[in-house]
């Protein structure tokens, strides 16, 4: 009855606890208690990269112009202390843009690479509303039950990713039962 309520398949019962008040992942990050719990951030299925760069690109270029406006100051007031920050700060905003812009594309390149295998993952995973844990039905890709930061280090490691998790995600320092991929050595 309760797997009826919530919309998820008849007969799907925790791997950890054998509650049947279970959804699909995908429908729980947005569900009810997901702000509250965090869910949305914790069964993310990879990083969310909007845009290409352009954003920093722009912001990087008004600080450059920024440092060649108060080199020009400096070369009209004859103060030589403007004129040489103003060109520092100039250079550095300059090739600093480019180093952010660069890993934003390499950052945004490895998600959407990935983005593939995390689904195999992330696709048929249940989380469970009695103990919190996520799970596979049939224990297929990966049997047992995972804390929601297990399994999201778990996707994001395997599609490649989880050098982009934050510090201060849980997920990050989460340790992954040795048998949840039997396939890896």
């Amino acid at each position: 009855m309760a797997a009826e309520a919530t919309g998820s398949p008849a007969g799907v019962a925790c791997s950890g606890c054998g509650g049947t008040e279970v959804d699909a992942v995908e429908q729980v990050r947005t569900g009810r208690g997901a702000s509250r719990q965090r869910l949305y951030s914790r069964l993310a299925p990879g990083p969310e990269k909007g845009g290409d760069g352009c954003l920093h690109f722009v912001e990087g270029m008004v600080l450059t112009g920024m440092g060649v406006a108060l080199a020009a100051t400096g070369v009209g007031q004859d103060k030589p202390l403007y004129t040489v920050a103003g060109v520092l700060l100039a250079l550095v905003c300059f090739f600093g843009t480019f180093a952010v812009v660069r890993d934003d594309r390499r950052e945004k390149a490895a998600a959407e690479a990935g983005a593939g295998h995390a689904d195999w993952l992330w696709q048929p995973a249940h989380y469970c509303y009695g103990c919190g844990s996520v799970f596979c039905p049939g224990g297929v890709p990966w049997p047992g039950a995972l804390t929601p930061e297990q399994f999201k280090k778990l996707v994001w490691t395997e599609a490649g990713y989880a050098d982009q998790l934050t510090p201060g995600d849980r997920a990050r320092e989460a340790e992954l039962p040795p048998d949840v991929l039997p396939w890896r050595p």
